[in-house]
């Protein structure tokens, strides 16, 4: 009797071993696969059963959480969310995250690691972090001042501190709002094909992912270049330049807008946004050179995250000398975000230096508790500091006595370059009107804020569309709005 006993818990004992085989087979070995496998919605419950990590605006949370009763429990809420969408995107629980919801989705959801003192105790418990935190760089009332001007225009604003790079507004209109997409009722979908199929594209953030011919703005480009690659000894000295001017190899004519154009000074040719004199100087420069110049402002870079994707900026390189001429006054294959064209802007105020543009200021645990600060880093050297000074005062220029009068700022130093950049088939379309500019209070040391504004249907007659008249008085509110204490 006692041997059958033994067999038996021989044979029980073995069947135990067989099980924890089993189980730590299944937890350690086939645990991703399952994890990984779609018909898993564990992970899914799981990730809407607590409320998601809000994003902060100036200390203030544009986010917010609702219980639905559910099973996918707590839905995404915003607050002023069309202001904000170019900013916060959307967290769907049917079509996913993006832009700071996607890139920052670990912390909100309370998935990240660090946001555990016991990461390890975590994984074998399964148990899941409160959503952590978002601070974002943008100052409310720049976003706000970006919003209300650009109205119901399409266009977009980016603005952001020269000195750090901290993203201080980001605007794209027209906008809608991500609470349409949260949620898992039939109205969600029909909110994504309606907002998918409208034809002003509302869910596009302008700001970051669209690009446009740069026109006249990209001339500040161009006198970087052509004032470090020492083709321009003296803003005041007569640049040779004819008017009109024949593009090379072509018997095409540029003409100008203006009058005083033919060997003008770059001053004057600055101020008045002459086309003839910067395409005779692009082509001067030559294409390595301009390359160069471009690429030290952040052009042809497509690494460039804010920390979401920012679609790269364009100098085309393969061009014969008549493109080139083209291309250093914005126009032919040239094309920027109004993020690029902020940084151009905030790089002349910044003594030459292109700081990387961020608009993530820190993340924190739900109690407030640092994870992570983001680095404020150069990104290029965009021009030497000499010049850099050079292209403030022409800058100045333009807004005392030229086509940027419309920024100008009681109590503050600005700078600005307005821009007209044609495009369509035969440059047909309404041409968008561009203003990049920066400002500094006459109390302070440095300036305090680069700003870029794009508007694609400027509401005026096609030949009295102008940066100066159109995007200059968006970008002095902005740049008001970051001034004022």
């Amino acid at each position: 009797m006692t041997r059958y006993i033994r067999h038996a818990a021989a044979f029980c004992a073995l069947l135990l071993i067989a099980l924890l085989v089993n189980a730590t087979r299944i937890q350690l070995v086939q645990a991703r696969s399952y994890d990984e496998n779609p018909a898993n919605r564990r992970h899914t419950i799981a990730r809407y059963g607590q409320p998601r990590g809000d994003i902060l605006v100036g200390g203030k949370p544009v986010t917010g959480s609702k219980d639905s009763g559910e099973q996918f429990r707590y839905e995404r809420t915003y607050r002023n969310g069309p202001l904000y969408a170019p900013v916060t995107g959307f967290a769907s629980q049917v079509y996913g995250t993006n832009l700071l919801e996607g890139a920052e989705d670990d912390v909100l959801a309370g998935t990240d690691p660090l946001l555990s003192p016991l990461p390890l105790w975590n994984d074998l418990t399964r148990a899941r972090n409160p959503g952590g935190h978002v601070v974002t760089t943008l100052d409310p009332a720049a976003q706000e001042a970006a919003f209300a001007g650009l109205g119901d225009r399409r266009g977009a604003v980016a603005a952001l501190e020269p000195s750090t790079g901290r993203i201080l507004a980001l605007v794209s209109t027209p906008s809608y709002n991500p609470e349409e997409l949260s949620g898992t009722d039939s109205g969600v979908a029909r909110a994504w094909t309606r907002l998918n199929q409208a034809a002003n594209k509302p869910m596009l953030n302008r700001a970051v992912r669209q690009t446009y011919p740069p026109g006249s703005t990209f001339k500040v480009v161009t006198a970087a270049a052509a004032l470090d690659a020492g083709v321009v000894e003296d803003v005041d000295e007569p640049t040779k330049s004819s008017d009109p001017y024949r593009l090379p190899g072509s018997s095409v004519r540029l003409t100008n807008e203006v009058e005083g154009c033919a060997d003008a000074s770059l001053r004057y040719a600055f101020t008045w946004s002459c086309n003839t004199v910067f395409a005779r100087l692009g082509v001067d420069v030559g294409v390595a050179g301009m390359r160069a110049g471009a690429a030290g402002f952040g052009f042809n870079e497509r690494q460039l995250r804010i920390p979401f994707r920012v679609s790269p900026s364009t100098f085309d390189t393969r061009v014969d000398q008549a493109q080139l001429a083209l291309s250093s006054i914005g126009q032919y294959n040239t094309r920027a975000t109004p993020l690029q064209m902020a940084m151009v802007a905030g790089a002349v105020a910044n003594n030459g230096s292109v700081r990387t543009p961020h608009l993530v200021e820190r993340t924190t645990t739900d109690d407030g508790d640092t994870v992570s600060a983001t680095a404020q880093r150069t990104l290029r050297q965009a021009m030497n500091p000499a010049t850099a000074v050079q292209l403030r005062e022409l800058m100045t220029d333009v807004v005392e006595r030229g086509t940027g009068k419309n920024a100008a700022i009681p109590g503050a130093t600005v700078g600005g370059k307005s821009g007209t950049a044609q495009h369509g088939i035969h440059n047909s379309g309404t041409p968008y009107a561009w203003f990049i500019s920066w400002a500094k209070a006459d109390n302070a040391m440095e300036p305090a804020v680069a700003v870029a504004v794009v508007v694609e249907d400027a509401e005026a007659e096609r030949g009295d569309i102008s940066g100066g008249g159109d995007a200059a008085p968006i970008a002095r509110d902005v740049m008001e709005a970051v001034l004022t204490p």
